[in-house]
């Protein structure tokens, strides 16, 4: 047919398929890429995006037209378009090709011829980069490049990073599914069931601000517990304090000490150290059961508030949590992004004032880019007399920052860090209203 057209097109449904590789975005892009091999194609670009919670779009642009596909993981069906102009390509070896590899069950297709030329009356000159003869016979070699995407998507608004195409890591444990990826833009990232939990790039803003915040407020911390955390970014930061003598850190999930012990090692170079008592467990039970005034400092070091987290968001948690700390006590948390988050935000820091006292608890912010907004929050509760803006030796803060090379946290950032902007201020006091209502 395509000698009578200019085109020659594919329209595609694809049933039955594999719900797993639908949702793969590496495997929808290497499978989509092989058919155009299969079937003569010149590849020029490849552009991929994987969705949250789950589907893949994605086009594979070639000399001779394109390849495009839109999957639906939750159907097991996908949808494909295969356009080839002139008689190089043949799109039915495509075609095969893909329905292989995504373990299709069944097939229907349509094929259209696209520039008919019986209908192509007139032929219009037109000059071509420049050349004076427009039919002068160019030499092009195209380039090949790969736009591959992991997409973090909310129900309004959804953050992309491109990255190499090559999953470094991905298992599923009983609790979520664990991946790292090679980004261009943040180096690797550690993915949590589609959530971007940190990259190599800008992770030191949380770590640092999440650990030394309570560490050098404190007025002797000498046990700290650390619930979560499993990437090793906060343990790291912890260690870096002298006065330490044990760090407890519980995380549920062993797979992702693993991917992060394999390929992060910059967050997770204390894994080994003596001081610290790394446990696979489950960290409600083990506050829970932990001894009451055991620990100076709690940071929980958690995701969001679903699947295996979702404990960790309770009241029974944080009072437990409060029956843990010493008298002096202090609990830092993560408390999610005030402008995406607002209500997972509120509610927590009305519990925190509920079981710590209206005085004793206290937001503070940092700017993480490939967090949700960049703007995130944290929470400071203090069991005693500690506050967040009481330095324990203010004269040392500028020489720990210099021997430890710091790369967000300083004294006026600390301080900058509780000046909160009007807005977050307002949704603090309206829960509050809300709740005395």
């Amino acid at each position: 047919m395509a000698e009578h057209a200019l085109g020659q097109h594919i329209l595609v449904e694809f049933y039955d398929c594999s719900p797993e590789l639908l949702d793969d975005v590496v495997h929808i892009e290497r499978s989509m890429v092989h058919a155009a091999e299969e079937a003569n194609a010149t590849i020029i670009n490849t552009s991929f995006h994987h969705f949250s919670p789950y589907g893949v779009s994605g086009v594979v642009v070639i000399q001779e037209s394109h390849l495009s596909i839109h999957t639906w993981p939750e159907y097991g069906f996908a949808s494909v378009d295969i356009f080839s102009c002139g008689d190089t390509v043949d799109p039915w070896t495509a075609y095969k090709s893909l329905k292989e590899s995504l373990k299709a069950e069944s097939g229907s297709t349509m094929e259209l011829r696209r520039g008919q030329q019986n209908l192509l009356t007139k032929r219009h000159k037109l000059p071509v980069m420049g050349e004076e003869d427009p039919d002068h016979n160019l030499q092009y070699s195209p380039h090949y490049a790969r736009n591959i995407w992991f997409t973090e998507k909310g129900h309004n608004f959804a953050l992309s990073l491109r990255h190499t195409g090559d999953v470094l890591y991905r298992k599923k444990s009983p609790y979520q599914r664990v991946e790292v990826y090679d980004t261009f833009a943040y180096g690797r990232m550690l993915a949590i069931d589609g959530l971007v939990m940190c990259t190599e790039q800008d992770e030191y803003v949380y770590h640092e601000m999440v650990a030394h915040v309570p560490m050098l407020t404190h007025p002797d911390p000498k046990r700290v517990l650390v619930v979560g955390g499993g990437d090793g970014g906060t343990v790291r930061e912890l260690l870096r304090h002298e006065r330490v003598e044990e760090v407890v850190m519980v995380e549920i999930d062993g797979l992702v000490v693993e991917a992060c012990r394999e390929f992060l090692p910059t967050l997770a170079s204390q894994f080994d150290h003596p001081k610290l008592d790394l446990r696979i467990d489950d960290g409600v039970k083990y506050v829970m059961n932990s001894p009451d005034k055991s620990f100076d400092v709690v940071i929980v070091d958690s995701s969001d508030p679903v699947g295996p987290n979702e404990g960790l968001f309770t009241e029974a948690f944080y009072r437990n949590v409060h029956r843990i700390l010493t008298d002096d006590g202090i609990m830092v948390t993560q408390s999610e992004s005030p402008r995406m988050n607002v209500r997972t935000f509120q509610q927590l820091y009305h519990l925190y004032k509920s079981i710590f006292g209206q005085d004793q608890v206290h937001c503070y912010l940092a700017f993480i880019p490939t967090y949700t907004s960049g703007m995130w929050s944290f929470s400071y509760s203090s069991k005693g007399s500690a506050h967040p803006l009481a330095y324990r030796e203010l004269e040392n803060v500028a020489a720990f920052v210099e021997t430890h090379q710091l790369k967000y946290y300083n004294e006026g950032v600390h301080k900058g860090a509780f000046a909160l902007p009007n807005f977050v201020t307002e949704l603090l006091k309206q829960k509050e209203l809300a709740e005395n209502l």
